[in-house]
């Protein structure tokens, strides 16, 4: 067959792959992709600009073992869970690294290709996988340092010889961002003589060699495996740091970018509703660039709103929230943004860079501190120790203000974050440990001696399920708030993904937008008190359109008066629609009557 009469999928592939290995046999190395995939080189490409979600999606972040019981393997125990106290709250879960590993909690996996036995089989991954839309990592930047892999790296035989990154002690590395401080090359003893590996996260987290177009096709059957399993969401994790270059920062290469460019269209012509996340802890612009031109990350982080919306909260000013929010570019039809407070990670700080200064960040540090958090830091290029990330359970670190330190108003300050993530554009994702308010766990990090283990904790069932019953307990009544919430969301039109959004200006103590639908049958107002006051408000200021019902989703009120004033206790939110669903005009979820 001709150049020109090449399929299109073919000739896609073989753009991609000549930003990446110009020297190789293109055409070959496509056909070798489209194999490991599993797909026809006529396979048909999906329609572009596709929202592959709606309102109804939300995601679980958690563990495998999150939540376990004696006797029982931890997905069970999990998948149980989820079944009985979260069914209809979300509709997606996310299982943080369930492979075989030897640190960092599961991302330094030993083998992509099995399930840990501690925590189940495969059958009980598709068991998830069969009943909500599965999120897997996609562990691409570095592999375990005990992994079959390595260990043939340093007996120098296949698979694995020419597996990962290597340099050498002279070049220079000074450019190279990091995001630890521990040292970049890790010494190693080969069976061809001393070797100096590339390591970005830690001498146990191996640096894999994607110049190496043998360590791609290794992923592209790793992929297959999981979409084979159920999974339909891709969590790229750390892909920012992938390509390396001596010389440069080796972080957002162009060539990482060609590299998720390249495994979209591969996914894609596999599943067509496969979805792609790209895990980049950076400063917001950069993260940004992951979007591509809608032809690389389905969906991204909002790694900004996290810092700024616990900022937001402990400051009692919504400024800087605010200039964010308004700074960000709407996501275009086939993309959205990925919404969270928190993770099994901490709050990375990184992507306050440009949004809030030194001094104010340093206020929000010292705060978390006395709240019992942890702080990590990294060495600046100006090799000065800056904090990096913060770690603390969410719930603790809304214990207080700033100014005022811990307070009676934690689990409203609490529930409040929630309701400003969830209504804002995007896909809401709630950490496990969010949903049950867990608290900071400070035998797990006196045990582990890692600061991520602060908000790591390991619930039994049993325990997890008394603290749930509890009506007289602050883990009762957060749960039963944010699933109810959750429920009522995803019945709002105007809280589609791409739906408006538009800023409002009501003061530095009310962080607050409007929401409009797609098809432009929905508005909502959502109006937070984001401080420890109360807070009036003019309607009139607002613009509520008089000849629509306008009623509270919230508390279940309705507005009488449309130039009367709003009164908003500490830490309140309302939902202000002007479209009522039966289910709604029966629904209350919480909140102070709107007066």
């Amino acid at each position: 067959m001709s150049n020109h009469k090449k399929p299109e999928l073919q000739r896609r592939i073989v753009e991609h792959l000549s930003g990446l290995y110009p020297q190789h046999n293109l055409a070959q190395l496509a056909g070798q992709l489209i194999v490991a995939m599993g797909i026809e080189p006529e396979s048909p490409a999906p329609q572009p600009h596709r929202n592959l979600w709606d309102q109804s999606d939300s995601v679980l972040i958690t563990y495998g073992n999150s939540v376990v019981k004696d006797n029982e393997k931890p997905l069970r125990t999990l998948k149980r869970f989820i079944d009985q106290h979260l069914k209809d709250a979300i509709n997606s879960v996310h299982i943080l690294p369930f492979f075989p590993y030897s640190s960092d909690d599961g991302f330094s996996v030993m083998d992509y290709l099995m399930v840990n036995p501690s925590l189940g089989e495969w059958e009980d991954i598709t068991a998830i996988a069969d009943d909500y839309r599965l999120m897997a990592d996609l562990v691409i930047n570095h592999m375990s340092a005990r992994s079959r892999w390595f260990d043939n790296f340093k007996k120098r035989i296949d698979p694995g010889k020419d597996y990962f990154f290597e340099a050498r002690l002279e070049d220079d590395l000074s450019a190279v961002v990091r995001p630890r401080n521990s040292p970049l090359l890790t010494r190693v003893d080969t069976a061809d003589g001393e070797r100096f590996v590339w390591c970005t996260f830690s001498a146990d987290q191996v640096d894999l060699n994607f110049k190496n177009p043998k360590v791609l096709k290794e992923f592209v059957n790793i992929i297959r495996h999981y979409l084979e399993r159920g999974v339909k969401i891709f969590r790229i994790d750390a892909v920012a740091f992938l390509w390396k270059e001596v010389g440069t920062p080796s972080i957002h290469l162009q060539q990482t970018h060609e590299v998720i460019k390249l495994l979209r269209t591969l996914i894609e012509h596999h599943t067509p509703d496969a979805i792609i996340i790209t895990e980049t802890n950076v400063p917001n612009r950069e993260n940004l660039t992951y979007f591509g031109n809608a032809n690389e990350a389905h969906i991204i982080y909002n790694f900004s709103l996290p810092p700024l919306l616990l900022y937001t909260l402990l400051s009692g000013d919504c400024r800087h929230l605010k200039t964010w929010m308004m700074s960000m570019p709407p996501a275009q039809a086939g993309t959205a943004y990925l919404n969270f407070m928190a993770s099994h990670d901490g709050i990375g700080l990184r992507p306050l860079d440009g949004l809030v200064d030194d001094k104010h960040r340093e206020e929000m540090v010292a705060a978390i501190k006395k709240f019992g958090g942890k702080v990590t830091y990294r060495k600046s290029r100006e090799g000065v120790d800056k904090a990096y990330e913060i770690n603390i359970a969410l719930y603790d670190a809304l214990k207080g203000t700033m100014d005022g330190g811990p307070d009676h108003l934690q689990s409203q300050r609490f529930i409040c974050a929630h309701l400003i993530m969830m209504a804002l554009e995007g896909i809401p994702a709630m950490y496990i440990h969010s949903f049950i308010a867990t608290e900071n766990d400070y035998a797990k990090l006196e045990n582990t001696g890692h600061n991520r283990a602060i908000n790591r904790h390991i619930w039994e069932e049993d325990s997890l399920h008394k603290a749930l019953l509890d009506s007289d307990g602050h883990h009762q009544k957060i749960f039963e708030s944010l699933t109810e919430t959750l429920r009522l969301r995803c019945q709002q039109p105007a809280f589609h993904p791409n739906a408006t959004q538009f800023t409002l200006h009501l003061g530095a103590g009310v962080f607050a937008f409007w929401r409009q639908s797609i098809q432009r049958e929905q508005s909502i107002f959502c109006l937070s008190n984001v401080t420890r006051s109360e807070q009036l408000i003019n309607l009139a200021d607002i613009n509520l359109i008089g000849t629509d019902q306008w009623k509270d989703l919230l508390s279940g009120e309705t507005l009488k008066d449309l130039e009367g004033r709003l009164k908003l206790s500490p830490y309140q939110t309302v939902w202000l629609t002007n479209l009522v669903t039966e289910s709604d005009r029966h629904s209350r979820v919480g909140g102070n009557p709107v007066l």
